[in-house]
């Protein structure tokens, strides 16, 4: 394993722990309860944004733990707990998108190389430090590129005694079949959003309701929407989307450079899923049905339902969904933009 992408690694700081969120102890309860029969492989999968990790850090934090409760929870005190939660565990491994270099600075990377992979391998061959077992962690790991899949297909096909591998993914239909047969998947369902708001008030979220409601349920979602930056964002696009005739197209794409270079992406993805949402409100509410991401327009949404013919809307929110999965891709986030919404006002364009 190299210093530059090992955990903990010497001049680099280890991946934070994500602590158990209230709404999965009751997953993490049930999946223990079988902990007789654990898998060697578990695929964790589930809408991004409801702390699949910190679930999945849970688990191998129960594996790992030297002294387990009697509902096969870990204790938290002993030292195995204590490494874990310090991530100095020597016997955890976390696979994510973030690396180190040389200088021990983190590093960012689109996708999970098979470098990495090949440390697990590696990793996954030595003998436990403290005799409980070894516990490797992939997430997000859908962002595994393709020579990594297969590097990580002959560890699950020959597995080391004692020896688990739990993958996160928030999109499975993007792993390889060969990798999804081989883990027993444990769905994580959107959290109750009774279970939710209270623990959103807690981190300060004025409005919890609304920015769970824009992010599609998704609970740490929800914290980036409350943001007051994107708030003020938010209302910009809505404004004109409200006015479709008028809708200022080059003007709204432009906004998605405000934030320098480096977040364009990141605001090009923010734009994508704020259409989604709205796509997805108007095709509700010319059901019938009441808009369920952006619930203080009602009024807007009623007043252009009816001029959005089925067929159209819902080619615009496939269009959308496509745009969504190319954002790891070479792409002009600014052009993207004006297209969604050229076409966005193509759909009430007088036939």
């Amino acid at each position: 394993m190299s210093d530059d992408d090992r955990v903990g690694a010497p001049g680099g700081e280890p991946l934070p722990w994500l602590p158990l969120p209230p709404w999965h102890e009751e997953t993490l309860a049930a999946a223990l309860e079988r902990r007789a029969t654990w898998p060697h492989a578990l695929l964790l999968h589930g809408r991004a944004g409801i702390g699949k990790e910190a679930l999945a850090l849970a688990f191998a934090q129960a594996l790992l733990c030297e002294t387990p409760r009697a509902d096969g929870r870990a204790c938290g005190e002993c030292p195995s707990c204590r490494y874990a939660i310090a991530g100095q565990h020597p016997d955890l491994m976390r696979v994510t998108q973030v690396s180190f270099d040389d200088d021990g600075a983190p590093v960012w990377k689109e996708t999970i190389g098979v470098d990495r992979i090949r440390d697990v391998t590696a990793f996954t061959q030595l003998t436990a430090h403290r005799q409980r077992a070894k516990v490797v962690v992939i997430a997000p790991a859908e962002r595994m590129n393709a020579n990594a899949a297969n590097a990580l297909l002959k560890t699950l096909e020959e597995p080391p005694p004692a020896t688990y591998l739990l993958l996160v993914a928030a999109a499975p239909g993007r792993l390889p079949a060969t990798i999804v047969s081989r883990c027993r998947k444990l769905p994580v369902a959107i959290p109750a959003a009774a279970a939710v708001v209270p623990w959103l008030v807690e981190q300060g979220v004025a409005e919890p309701a609304l920015a769970l409601a824009q992010a599609g349920g998704a609970p740490f979602a929800a914290l980036a929407y409350a943001d007051a930056g994107w708030q003020g964002e938010r209302r910009a696009w809505l404004a004109a989307l409200a006015d479709p005739a008028r809708l200022p197209v080059l003007a709204t794409a432009a906004r998605i450079d405000a934030g320098g270079k480096d977040a364009r992406r990141a605001r090009l993805a923010q734009a994508l899923d704020l259409l989604l949402g709205w796509a997805a409100d108007l095709a509700r509410v010319a059901s019938g049905a009441a808009p369920r991401v952006h619930p203080d327009c009602v009024a807007v949404l009623d007043r252009l339902a009816p001029r959005v013919a089925p067929l159209p809307l819902f080619r615009y929110h496939r269009a959308l969904l496509r745009q969504r999965a190319l954002l790891a891709h070479p792409l002009q986030p600014r052009l993207v933009a004006e297209a969604m919404l050229l076409d966005y006002r193509a759909l009430f364009a007088p036939a």
